[in-house]
């Protein structure tokens, strides 16, 4: 069987990816092309599986330094099969459970206060005058692990 190419405008058109995305994502290895005698660009179809992969873990808040590093190591020579995605996964696992009990955490914390009533920010839970948690770190500390 004959292996399918895709322009760079088809791949866009088909992963709703941006043309200059596809060029960046190329660009850092996260998605490879070959090249036509004119030197145009041209991807095979499992590109967008990749690219639905990549999307996917940006949504869920992964780095495209993580992506990139996961999707080092699915072969190069061979679509990846079930078993290189589940072993992709195992590793992601404790990363996404904890974005997951961030987002609970935050999604509790709006919860209490769009709930409270209290419309003041002297009894705000998540209020912090004078800056009194600069000492925890930078960001949102209120709304980490232990806060």
């Amino acid at each position: 069987m004959a292996v399918v190419h895709l322009t760079i405008g088809e791949l866009s058109a088909r992963s709703g990816v941006a043309t200059s995305a596809l060029r960046f994502y190329e660009a850092q290895g996260l998605i490879s092309s070959v090249r036509t005698a004119g030197n145009q660009r041209r991807f095979q179809r499992a590109m967008l599986r990749r690219l639905g992969f990549i999307r996917s873990a940006q949504r869920v808040g992964l780095t495209l330094e993580e992506i990139a590093e996961a999707l080092s190591t699915l072969p190069e020579n061979r679509t990846p099969t079930k078993a290189d995605w589940a072993r992709l996964s195992r590793g992601w696992r404790p990363r996404i459970d904890a974005q997951i009990e961030r987002l609970e955490r935050l999604r509790a914390k709006l919860d209490g206060c769009i709930g409270c009533g209290c419309l003041s920010l002297r009894t705000c839970a998540l209020n912090n005058p004078d800056d009194e948690v600069a000492e925890r770190g930078p960001g949102a500390v209120f709304l980490e692990p232990g806060a």
